[in-house]
């Protein structure tokens, strides 16, 4: 899990930024681009999701390391 985490939040950015780049920003909500936006908003949950467990885990740790000191 160490090094998952961060492997699959550079995979969502690399596929957050793929997706931007296939907008089509005259007609944005046409064909493509609607695919193109629906990836954003999946890649932006998972990087938000992939965060909140990371930071859950620390606190996860410290909790451990504070009940084995008392």
């Amino acid at each position: 899990m160490r090094i998952a985490i961060p492997v699959f939040i550079i995979l969502a950015a690399l596929l957050l930024i793929y997706n931007i780049t296939q907008i089509n920003f005259e007609a944005p909500f046409q064909g493509d681009s609607t695919v193109a936006f629906i990836g954003i908003v999946g890649s932006t949950c998972a990087i938000i999701l992939l965060l909140i467990l990371l930071v859950s885990r620390k606190i996860a740790k410290k909790e451990k390391e504070r009940k084995r000191s008392l």
